[in-house]
């Protein structure tokens, strides 16, 4: 068996004394696991660095097999994401999300946000923005989605300011005024398009996406928040 995909690198650890193992994240395959035989080597070492978008060929005898991959750098970018606290918060979060994804289950269009967030991660808002959005499309691919369309109560498309715990739909700021104190933040940037999102909006927007994340994914499989998402929300606090 043989196939032949682009992919982002989000982890490699040893296997024996000169190969390692690759997580992908591919295009047309999902997240897909492959032994890179001489991985260990230094000129494999540079390129099998995770962020790093790279063109794989997978081979196996069956599909269920672990195969091996070969690999070619198509994009570089682990350098420039250790420059950078906020990028690497911002990508050990990303990779830890797409880990709950499962194995060899393709996710097209999430692999498009995936690469938006990277190509911004370096920026101090529109990274942390991207990675709101990217969990937004992530909630919906696991059947979470919420609904930001307009305001459940009244149909409204304007003024969407809260989000219903319960159901995800937004709610507007004079349908929602009488309880909003147990309603969510729905911040502008995730509504309206070109808003430049403040550092209380991208605390509103991880609060969203939290809430839902930890509610329908993580409780349920026992697993908890990635700790870097919680540095990263630090980091663009100020804190």
């Amino acid at each position: 068996m043989e196939w032949r995909d682009e992919g982002i690198i989000l982890g490699v650890r040893r296997h024996g004394e000169t190969s390692t193992i690759v997580e992908l994240f591919t295009a047309g395959r999902g997240r897909h696991l492959g032994l890179v035989r001489g991985g260990r080597s230094r000129r494999m070492q540079v390129a099998l660095q995770p962020g790093n978008t790279v063109d794989a060929v997978w081979r196996a005898r069956l599909e269920e097999h672990l195969g091996y991959f070969a690999i070619e750098v198509r994009e570089a970018r682990a350098a420039a994401l250790m420059e950078s606290r906020s990028a690497l918060y911002g990508f050990a979060t990303l990779a830890a999300l797409l880990r709950l994804l499962p194995e060899r289950d393709p996710h097209p269009q999430l692999y498009e946000r995936v690469g938006e967030v990277l190509a911004r991660l370096e920026t101090p808002h529109a990274g942390p923005a991207a990675l709101v959005r990217f969990e937004l499309a992530l909630l919906a691919d696991l059947g979470f989605g919420l609904d930001l369309r307009e305001c459940a109560a009244t149909g409204s498309l304007q003024d969407l300011v809260y989000v219903s715990p319960k159901s995800g739909r937004a709610i507007s700021r004079q349908a929602g005024a009488a309880f909003s104190d147990r309603l969510l933040r729905l911040p502008p940037f995730l509504t309206l398009p070109d808003v430049e999102p403040s550092a209380d909006d991208l605390a509103a927007g991880f609060a969203l996406t939290g809430y839902f994340l930890q509610r329908h994914i993580l409780e349920p499989r026992r697993v908890a928040m990635p700790a870097e998402r919680e540095r990263l929300i630090r980091l663009v606090a100020g804190g």
